[in-house]
């Protein structure tokens, strides 16, 4: 299918603002800037704006996809390659199913179960789907709406995947299957009702659509960028 540019415009300028985001991170826990605020609610809304644009903007262009599992594979080889480098590498920032291993099992289980997804009508999928994320927002929390869930839930890295992380799991970027796989497929009925609206998903500007274009090397390539640069703005002579 022809690239729709308002999907990578938007894609660009989320990749801005994350790009942004982690360079602060950066200087804040790995080079020890004194920044009172970037530990405040307001941090953490913009972390958590970056990061819903691209779970939902990565379910909405599922379906415009033509190889769904081998996308899903992909992006899964990536999450799991920043886990490895930072594990064996940085243990004290270690990521441990990040984003990208997310939107991977997120991309294979989606092709698996496409064709029951959607029998449902867009509507009420969308309803479902983003009631269940908000449902589910706090179960790795060890909570669901009041309730205190089961410890026996919570074991190991395993389960950890799933939304439920052992006592003492850490990982500087987590993103269990719950509850973003249902904000996931919020994107994926999103794209039904949104699809015909041409004027929203061609608006071009480059570079940010070039940018939006590559976002998968962008993501693998911008933190050992910002590393680089941090390190020589704090210890170079």
């Amino acid at each position: 299918m022809k690239r729709l540019d308002g999907l990578d415009t938007l894609r660009g300028l989320t990749l801005v603002s994350m790009i942004a985001y982690h360079a602060c991170w950066d200087m804040v826990y790995m080079f020890g800037a004194d920044w009172p605020w970037y530990r405040s609610r307001g941090a953490f809304l913009w972390q958590q704006s970056i990061c819903w644009t691209f779970i939902l903007l990565s379910g909405y262009c599922f379906r415009l996809g033509r190889h769904p599992l081998r996308r899903g594979v992909t992006v899964f080889a990536a999450g799991a390659l920043v886990s490895a480098v930072t594990i064996l590498f940085l243990p004290g920032n270690r990521v441990f199913w990040g984003i990208l291993s997310l939107l991977g099992a997120s991309m294979l289980l989606t092709a698996l179960l496409q064709s029951r997804l959607s029998r449902v009508p867009a509507v009420p999928g969308l309803s479902a789907a983003f009631a269940l994320f908000l449902l589910c927002y706090r179960v790795p929390g060890h909570v669901f709406l009041a309730f205190r869930l089961p410890e026996a839930l919570y074991r190991d890295d395993f389960t950890a995947c799933f939304g439920f992380p052992q006592r003492g799991f850490f990982s500087t970027d987590y993103f269990p299957l719950l509850p973003w796989l249902f904000l996931f497929w919020s994107g994926f009925y999103l794209y039904d009702i949104t699809r015909k609206d041409a004027a929203l998903l061609s608006v071009r500007l480059p570079p940010l659509t070039v940018m939006g274009r590559y976002s998968l090397w962008a993501y693998l390539l911008h933190q050992p960028i910002i590393y680089a640069f941090l390190s020589l703005l704090f210890h170079g002579e």
